[in-house]
């Protein structure tokens, strides 16, 4: 997950960042992980895991880890800092800018450090100042919440106005990502409607490569 050149024109089309739902089971997501990756171009799969003891997780992400790092996607894990090294995963994205400042160390330089849930500016700088590969916006909170749609926006805005540190803008549903993608997003999060329907994986992949293609320059 390169940084974003600065003032380059035109500006490269921004790519797809996917988030699991919480794996209990490896071997019965691989098929839905495999269709999302045979249909596009994925930067990253964050993967969650569901609760369990330590070898169960590191097991799980290393069954996951061939079939996503093949694709030449970075796998990287929701927390579990201290798993990383162990299930072959390539980085961590840490959840509100205390687990970034917490965690960074353990991860840099050799792994990506990313960081999400940032309620403000001040956190999301902050973060850029610690070292993140990436910061995150429009990630749910732990209830479930996140901010209006045009809040998101403004921030992502403002973010690639100034920063050159890339902009995960995350959409919680399939009409988020053109409007994100217009604000200037890097990188596109897709949410759980992703794997609602299995049969739909690869559609709705192909769907959201085409909103990212709007920016490219037209002639």
């Amino acid at each position: 997950m390169a940084s974003r050149p600065k003032h380059v024109a035109p500006r490269p089309v921004p790519r797809l960042y996917l988030t699991t739902p919480a794996i209990v089971d490896p071997s019965a997501f691989s098929p839905r992980l495999s269709a999302a990756l045979d249909a596009g171009d994925v930067a990253a799969v964050l993967l969650r895991l569901a609760r369990a003891d330590e070898r169960t997780l590191i097991n799980c992400a290393k069954s996951l880890a061939a079939p996503i790092q093949s694709k030449g996607a970075a796998l990287l894990l929701d927390g579990h800092v201290e798993l990383v090294a162990r299930a072959g995963a390539d980085g961590a994205h840490l959840s509100s800018s205390a687990a970034f400042a917490e965690a960074v160390g353990q991860l840099k330089p050799d792994r990506i450090a990313g960081a999400g849930r940032l309620v403000t500016r001040h956190d999301a700088m902050l973060v850029a100042e610690q070292g993140a590969d990436y910061v995150m916006f429009g990630e749910p909170d732990v209830e479930g919440q996140r901010p209006a749609l045009s809040a998101i926006e403004e921030r992502v805005a403002w973010w690639a106005e100034v920063f050159e540190i890339p902009c995960v803008a995350y959409a919680a549903l399939p009409n988020d990502i053109a409007p994100l993608v217009a604000a200037g997003a890097d990188f596109i999060a897709l949410g759980d409607f992703l794997w609602c329907e299995p049969d739909k994986i690869a559609s709705t992949i192909s769907e959201a490569c085409g909103y990212l293609r709007l920016s490219e320059p037209t002639a």
